[in-house]
Formats: C-alpha cells, structure tokens, sequence
C-alpha cells in the first residue's frame, strides 16, 4: 500500500510531450489473448498519427506493454495496472521510458485503455481509500461531536451544542413543568443529532460501523429511543462510557473503544509509536533512532519492528567500483540524490583509485523491507497526519524496536534525532 501510494502520488503529476502516456487496467476475468488483440488494435491505429515523435514512443509503449503481458497465462487475483510512456527529464531535452506494473489491492472494476499526455490513475487512487469506514457519536445533554475514523486518520467533522438547560430548575418554575420543559428541549437537542448523523455519516461519508459514546446515560437514552435513522441504528457496534462529550470524547472513544476497533489501523500506529516512546525514554530502552543506528541493528538481527514515518523521503545510493567492484553505500534526502549522484561518480575508489563507478538508487522502505525479511523484521509505516505520528517524526522519522540491546553511542542518537528535527 505504500509503495502504490507513492506511486500514485508520483504518477499524477507526470506530463508527456503529446498523447503518448499510456495507462491499461485489467480485470482479473479478462482474458490476457483478449488484451493483446485489443493493443494490437491500437498499434495499428498509432501509425496514423502525423508526429513522428509522437507515433514512435506510442508504438514503442505499445509493445513494452504486450512484452510483459506475455509473461502471463492470466491476470493476477485483483487483475493489472500498467502505466507505460516516455517521460520528460527534468532540465534536459530528453525523454526516459518507464513501466510500471502493479497489482492493485483491489480488484480491477473495469477493462481501461487509455492514450493521453498523462497517466490515469484514478481507478487505482479510489481503490487505495478506506473502505471500513467508523463513525463516531460523543454526546451529552449539553452538545455531540461526529468523528470519522478511516484507515490511520481521525477527523472531527462537526460540533453541534444542545442549548438543553441544566437539571436544577430556575425560580418560579414548579418541578413537574420545569421537567416537561428540559424533556421538550431535549428531544428536540436529539432530533436534531440524529439529522446531523444521517448527512455526516450517511451522505458525506457512508460509513459502515457507528460507535455512541459520551459520560452518563444520556448517550443510552439517545440511542434506545429510536432517534437514530434506522441504517445507523443497524451500524451502531458499541455504546462506550467516557468521560467527555465533545470532540474530546471523540478521542477518548479510541481508548475506551480499543477492543471494537482492534483492526483499526489508527490504534495499531498509536501502540507502536507509544511502545516505542516508552523504550526511547529509557535509558537503556529497547529502541533506537536515527537511519544509520537503525540500519545498523536490522542488519545485526537485533531490530524486532522497524518505523518508518510515511513521508520520510529518503533514498539509499549504492555505488560500485567497476574495476575492483568495490562497493559504498549512502543515505540521503531524495532531494538531495542528483548532487550525490554527481560527488559520488567523481569520488576516486580507496581500493583501486578509479573513478569508474556504477550505482543504484532505490527508496529507504524499499531497502529495509529487503533486508528486514533477511532476519524476521516488520516494517510498519506511521502515518504522518496524526498526532502520534508527528511525535514519531521529531526522532527523524525513522526508529526501530529492539529485541536486545544493541551497543551503540547515545550521542549518535542525539545527533539523528536533531537532524530528524532540522529537516522537519
């Protein structure tokens, strides 16, 4: 999932020259035969456009694409999305020939071929949203706040007061009126609750589960009377005590709720980043931070878990001595990676003096998902748009779970962890 949201995101902002950007979805039912006529179709079709240029990266796409769909016998489970075409290059007059080809996590909904000057990614962007969406209701007598928790984000989407008055009544007023009147107001403080629910989390969001929470038995009183409208009413999975109302009930929904929403990804990167808080406060915790001390403890096997923060956009450059096949590698910001690629090519070899190298550049996640399978290690993305993963970040975005304690200099630590904070 990561690394087609990267993907993605990289995808829909590339430009072609002309109409010569291709993007093919394929359905998991589709015959590949079927596929490949279709191409063919095109390839013939492609040699009546005028541009030279145009035609030939068209007509070579074209058979870029049909070279790796012979590889198949069928489509994979969830089908295919190949985007294939020759891509500007930054600050020079040439063009560079990619294809990318992913199996979405998904399955395709429908059989797309497209030629334009850019990818269409939107079938594969809808598929990355949340579906498992859960709605959250915090209320009380005196106001309601309606969350929307989907995937690793939490959004409140609204706060509505009640303008109910409070349980003592005021002078001049008998018992019995003063009731009817606080009744009259609350019902009408319900009503309207269960009109906000249906547009938030009916209409704006189609959630599929509903969780009612909020201090005292008002929550119970609102959700056993019926005011909720009746597809709701069948989503609603728990009615949970808290100890706010509001937005802040919100919140402490996903504590007090923890056991409902077990499969949440929110609450899974909320414990691991609070687990690793813990180790990291410790003196001699079961955690490190920083890139190097973290590479250093996944390829010493010691890493149980490593963290990586969704946006840090770093890269590994691996250099190789063509001589005497030396090799060197580099951690850096992506940003970064055309002036390392320059230094490193004219750096001479310590082994053999030359400076004839070959490289490869490959994303950071990319590199230690690689490596963590070596030794038994997760790789868990933090999401960077919550409050607990922006904490994460301040250690640099990047920090490991230890199964054993690594020798290693706090020094260091601090260093990464003060880089982390200058980039951020």
């Amino acid at each position: 999932m990561y690394r087609i949201r990267k993907l993605v995101s990289q995808l829909e902002n590339v430009k072609g020259r002309g109409t010569e950007l291709i993007s093919l979805y394929v359905p998991p039912n589709r015959p590949i035969h079927d596929v490949m006529n279709t191409l063919r179709e095109e390839y013939s079709t492609a040699s009546n456009i005028k541009s030279d240029t145009t035609r030939n990266h068209v007509q070579d796409a074209l058979t870029k694409i049909m070279q790796r769909l012979r590889l198949y016998r069928k489509p994979p489970p969830n089908g295919l999305a190949v985007f294939c075409g020759a891509i500007p290059t930054p600050g020079k007059d040439l063009e560079e020939f990619v294809l990318y080809e992913i199996e979405p996590p998904k399955p395709v909904p429908t059989f797309l071929y497209r030629c334009d000057d850019h990818f269409h990614v939107d079938i594969l962007r809808d598929m990355l949203r949340e579906t498992d969406v859960v709605g959250i209701l915090s209320l009380d007598s005196s106001e309601a706040s309606f969350g929307i928790l989907s995937g690793s984000s939490l959004q409140i989407v609204q706060n509505i007061t009640s303008g109910v008055g409070g349980k003592h009544r005021q002078g001049g007023q008998s018992a019995r009126r003063f009731e009817r009147l606080r009744e009259v107001e609350l019902n009408d403080f319900f009503t309207r609750v269960a009109d906000h629910a249906a547009k938030i989390f009916i209409e704006q969001f189609q959630i599929k589960k509903l969780i009612i929470s909020g201090p005292g038995p008002t929550k119970e009183d609102f959700y056993k009377q019926g005011y909720l409208d009746y597809r709701l009413q069948n989503m609603v999975i728990g009615v949970v005590d808290t100890s706010y109302a509001g937005d802040e009930g919100v919140r402490e929904t996903l504590e007090r709720a923890a056991e409902l929403l077990r499969d949440v990804r929110l609450l899974e990167e909320k414990e691991l980043v609070e687990e690793f808080l813990r180790e990291a406060s410790r003196p001699n915790g079961l955690a490190v931070y920083g890139l190097r001390n973290v590479v250093g403890a996944l390829t010493s096997g010691a890493a149980e878990k490593v963290l990586v923060s969704e946006d840090l956009n770093a890269r590994r450059l691996e250099f190789v001595c063509n001589r005497c096949g030396y090799t060197s590698e580099r951690f850096i910001d992506a940003k970064d990676e055309a002036a390392a690629l320059t230094s490193g090519a004219a750096e001479k070899c310590p082994s053999c003096g030359a400076s004839d190298w070959s490289y490869k550049s490959e994303d950071i996640v990319d590199y230690l998902e690689e490596r963590a399978h070596e030794f038994g290690t997760k790789v868990e993305v933090i999401s960077s748009a919550t409050e607990h993963g922006q904490m994460f970040k301040s250690f640099g975005g990047i920090g490991a779970l230890l199964r054993y304690r690594v020798q290693g200099s706090t020094d260091e630590q601090l260093q990464a962890q003060d880089r982390g904070q200058a980039l951020g």
